[in-house]
């Protein structure tokens, strides 16, 4: 038997899909594919690419994929070959119950464009249950004067196979006084009756027992049996008659359980017990006497169970009435179940895409479908998302909604989006459906580093340590990942800079800089580069910013003095005279500073002298005056040793030495020296000195004058060479700065050499300030220089 089952289901199935290639369609719907229940795992059900006249290739490029209603996949698509294959086994039965045609929807998913493509699979029917009795035994009563062609209802028999598969003729054992014909009712099922066709006589058999027999119609044909019994019964002509033979209800499905579906009613002529009705369900399937009860005395028959519209919307309800005598009677109610808003809307995701790029216009993110298990106004459907959101739904076919980006998006401005689809129907009360998603947008390198200062300003101290960290700079960039990590690095400078990068490195991964040599403020007070900023998206983004290092002094270079020049070889001398009033200029003691700032602020003071009380040094100008007047016991010559000291921290100081000589008036022709052990000079000694010193002079002014130019052209070469590109204004400025009275001078002091002899054997010189322009003091090289120009002049 079962090769011969295999052999016909494989010609069914073989059948099926001529039929299925016949009637598809070259449009949107695809048509009815026809399939076996309890086919096997893994069978063909149609070639999807031929269906839709695509290339093999297509269905795997275009993403096909099948939707269905519901999570369960009972189809499966091979998107190489285009088979259409069952995923898992088909039970008729538990999809569709006793609906027939048995038809799940489905549909062909296209992407890349978007089409949808519907289709119905009907699952036929195979004879694979035989028909059921409810119970083991029927028990009739007739009594023994009815007559031939008096009919007995029976009960039916189950069978959950649908059409030629189900229940089709009844058989009842070989007997001589009843034989059974088979009805069908207006839904097509089948009940059997027994017809009596001799009469009865209970003295000669008070019961009989039959053999009742429900045969299918499928191939080959399953039966089942019941055994019956017929008890004969004494007269009792009158059998309960109902008011109605049928009873019509409608009620909602929400009823609760033991709520009052119909109340039936019968009458009986006859009296006594032969006129006590006693009501019961009669037939009727297993579904139904769960569902349904009936008062044997009163006739209410109530629900046992919840209603669901969903599951079954409309019941046939046989109840019998038999009277004390065994008589009966029956009557049909028919309950129409009302549908009530009682399922919220399903919603189906069918393919998601996240992420999605930034940038990208229009992207489809999602297709879903909508459904609900309610009717009509309560299964109407209406789909929205929240509107402070860049997305749109646009409605498809068959309740399917795609989600689409409207516009761009930024993911700097948001890098996620939480898109809530709520599905509300029509009933009352309104019942919806809530489904969120989370969109993630991926970066796309569209934003350059952007430095944290539109220009940076660094400080350092000079004197630094080698590889000093004296700053960083730092870029930020908007972008994720590889496109937001910044590499920083310096510009290339121009060829008047190359040396840039002698003084100046950068870590390439933090912004960090270094010096990499020691820098010295008097040399270089400033200067800038350029900083990249790169990140690595492709094609790299870049910015740039200016960086300005400053230089900050330190107290690193002590006061020099200029006047009184401290080393020339004959002491340089100041004539007072001793009609000097308190508060006389005596001289004034001139020095500057290498450093800038309060590092360059220079004061003065009296630190030792021959006699202490008479004279005073001003702090702030360096002027040195009397504070008495000369008494004739003050030494002619009196030294004094003045120190200049700056305002660093700490401070640093030069001590001068200055010789000042008492005299009794500029015209007197010599001054007797208490200290001289020589007091008389010839007239020819002194013209022979005079002599040498003259032509002395005149050879060193000359080498000062030709070595003074020759390294002021070398020091300019080297500045233009070494610090052009610091700054605009050079390293060192061509004057020196005068800092509110502090005693540095805004302009280099000369000094005329006054020479006095008389007829006397004495002679002195003095020196009177005057105030052109003197080169003003840069480093020890200018210090030197300086000197050689002074000493040139006759300066000791």
């Amino acid at each position: 038997m079962e090769p011969e089952r295999k052999a016909i289901l494989r010609e069914r199935q073989v059948l099926f899909l001529v039929s299925l290639l016949w009637v598809s369609e070259a449009g949107c719907d695809l048509g009815r594919f026809l399939v076996a229940e309890e086919t096997e795992i893994g069978s063909f059900v149609t070639n999807v690419a031929k269906a839709l006249r695509l290339e093999l290739g297509d269905l795997s490029a275009r993403g096909a994929r099948i939707a269905s209603k519901g999570n369960k996949q009972l189809l499966q698509l091979n998107g190489e070959t285009g088979d259409l294959v069952l995923k898992e086994k088909l039970d008729r039965e538990e999809l569709c119950g006793s609906a027939e045609p048995c038809l799940l929807p489905f549909q062909v998913l296209l992407e890349n464009p978007l089409k949808i493509f519907r289709a119905e699979l009907r699952v036929i029917d195979i004879n694979d249950h035989s028909p059921l009795f409810l119970e083991p035994e029927m028990l009739l009563k007739i009594p023994e004067n009815s007559i031939p062609g008096t009919v007995l209802p029976l009960k039916n028999a189950e069978d959950l196979d649908v059409g030629s598969n189900a229940v089709q003729n009844y058989t009842v054992s070989h007997n001589s006084h009843f034989y059974v014909q088979t009805h069908s009712r207006s839904e097509g099922r089948k009940f059997p009756e027994l017809v009596l066709i001799k009469a009865l006589d209970r003295e000669e058999q008070s019961e009989l027992t039959l053999i009742l027999t429900a045969i299918d119609g499928g191939s080959p044909p399953r039966s089942g049996t019941v055994r019956v019994r017929i008890v004969v019964l004494d007269i009792n002509d009158n059998a309960p008659v109902f008011t109605r033979p049928q009873y019509e209800v409608r009620i909602p499905e929400n009823n609760s359980i033991g709520s009052l579906v119909v109340t039936v009613s019968a009458r009986d002529l006859d009296a006594g017990n032969n006129g006590e009705i006693l009501y019961s369900l009669f037939h009727n399937s297993e579904e139904i006497i769960k569902t349904f009860e009936v008062n044997p005395i009163s006739g209410d028959v109530r629900l046992r169970k919840k209603l669901d519209f969903e599951t079954i919307q409309r019941y046939e309800v046989d109840i019998e009435g038999t009277d004390g005598g065994g008589l009966s009677g029956k009557c049909t109610v028919i309950v129409q179940v009302i549908d009530l808003n009682d399922n919220a809307p399903e919603l189906t995701m069918s393919s998601l895409t996240s992420p999605i790029p930034e940038n990208a216009p229009e992207t489809v993110v999602a297709v879903f479908s909508i459904s609900d298990l309610d009717s009509g106004e309560n299964g109407r459907l209406v789909c929205s998302i929240q509107e402070d959101i860049p997305f749109i739904l646009q409605p498809s076919i068959e309740n399917f909604y795609t989600l689409v980006t409207e516009g761009t998006l930024d993911r700097e401005s948001k890098a996620q989006y939480n898109v809530t689809i709520t599905v509300t129907d029509s009933g009352f009360p309104r019942l919806k459906t809530v489904h969120n998603i989370t969109v993630f947008i991926s970066d796309v390198n569209d934003n350059p580093p952007v430095f944290t200062q539109t220009a940076y300003t660094l400080y350092l101290s000079e004197n630094n340590s080698p590889a000093f960290h004296l700053g960083s700079v730092s870029a930020n960039d908007r972008d994720s990942g590889t496109n937001a990590k910044v590499t920083y690095s310096l510009q290339p400078p121009g060829p008047e800079n190359v040396s840039l990068f002698s003084y100046i490195s950068i870590n390439s991964d933090n912004g960090h800089l270094y010096a990499l040599t020691s820098l010295d403020y008097e040399a270089i007070q400033t200067f800038q580069f350029i900083v990249k900023a790169t990140d690595g998206g492709s094609p790299a983004l870049s910015s740039q910013v200016l960086v300005q290092v400053v230089v900050l002094d330190e107290n690193d270079n002590s006061p020099f003095v200029l006047y009184p020049l401290q080393n020339g070889t004959t002491p340089c001398n100041d004539l007072v005279p001793r009609a000097a009033e308190p508060g006389y200029l005596v001289t004034k003691v001139v020095a500057v500073d290498g450093d800038s700032g309060q590092n360059s602020w220079l004061s003065y003071q009296l630190f030792k002298a021959t006699d202490p009380g008479l004279f005073t040094v001003w702090t702030h100008n360096g002027e040195v005056r009397t504070t008495r007047p000369i008494n004739d016991r003050d030494s002619i010559k009196q030294r004094l040793l003045v120190l200049v000291k700056d305002n660093g921290k700490p401070p640093l100081s030069t001590a001068a030495t200055l010789n000042v000589l008492l005299v009794d008036g500029f015209s007197e022709p010599y001054i007797k020296l208490q200290e001289s052990t020589h007091e008389q000079v010839h007239t020819d000694s002194l013209t022979l000195y005079l002599v040498i010193s003259l032509a002395s002079v005149s050879f060193l002014f000359l080498f000062a004058i030709i070595l003074f130019t020759v390294l002021h052209l070398w020091r300019k070469k080297k500045d233009a060479s070494d610090s052009s590109h610091f700054g605009p204004n050079g390293p060192f400025p061509g004057h020196l700065v005068d800092v509110s009275g502090t005693g540095t001078l805004s302009h280099s002091y000369q000094y005329e050499v006054c020479l006095t002899s008389g007829s006397g054997t004495g002679e002195f010189k003095f020196l009177k300030p005057i105030i052109p322009s003197v080169p003003a003091h840069r480093d020890g090289k200018d210090s030197e220089e300086t000197a050689i120009f002074q000493s040139s002049l006759g300066f000791s």
